[in-house]
């Protein structure tokens, strides 16, 4: 019971660490401290209404499509083809960032090339299509053609020097953990 007990005071002590500060800072400065607690709140709101959508569509993306499908469109063999689609999917996603990485472990489950989970994550963090219409109507066509233009190729630089980085046995562990999801 004690090493249970302590094995959860380490895996969330970061929370533990915050929520300390938090009412720490409610005693220093009330205001502060009670703004402080109801912005988490309402994160953790809006983490709860993305997440689950999230997980069930994680779950049939798991379930309906085939390692072997995966491998042919996104695997080690897949070449221009396998970028282009993880570029596609993270584009086209909705959601915020967070929603991102527990598509990237199923990728990683599925034997997607380890560069183009890469390639989905910058996308989805730079390049949806929903952002790049506010970004239109926000800051003009012209800025936003310029910042997607410029952002592609450093998505595929940062993927290709991450994936280049990375030994054989960092790799085979990172694909372990993912397997174990």
């Amino acid at each position: 019971m004690k090493h249970k007990i302590k094995h959860i005071i380490n895996r969330y002590r970061y929370f533990f660490i915050l929520f300390i500060a938090g009412l720490a800072l409610l005693v220093y400065d009330f205001e502060l401290g009670a703004n402080s607690f109801r912005l988490t709140g309402l994160n953790m709101l809006d983490m709860i209404s993305i997440l689950p959508p999230t997980f069930i569509l994680l779950g049939l993306l798991d379930v309906w499509v085939d390692k072997a499908l995966m491998i042919k469109l996104t695997g080690e063999g897949s070449g221009l083809k396998g970028a282009v689609i993880a570029f596609l999917l993270g584009s086209l996603a909705a959601g915020p960032l967070y929603a991102a990485f527990p598509i990237a472990a199923v990728m990683l489950k599925k034997q997607s090339k380890f560069s183009n989970v890469i390639i989905f994550i910058g996308a989805w963090s730079t390049t949806k299509v929903p952002m790049l219409m506010f970004e239109t109507a926000s800051m003009g066509v012209k800025f936003t053609l310029l910042r997607f233009f410029l952002n592609l190729p450093v998505i595929i630089l940062i993927a290709v020097i991450t994936e280049k980085m990375l030994s054989k046995r960092e790799k085979t562990e990172i694909y372990g953990k993912a397997e174990k999801l």
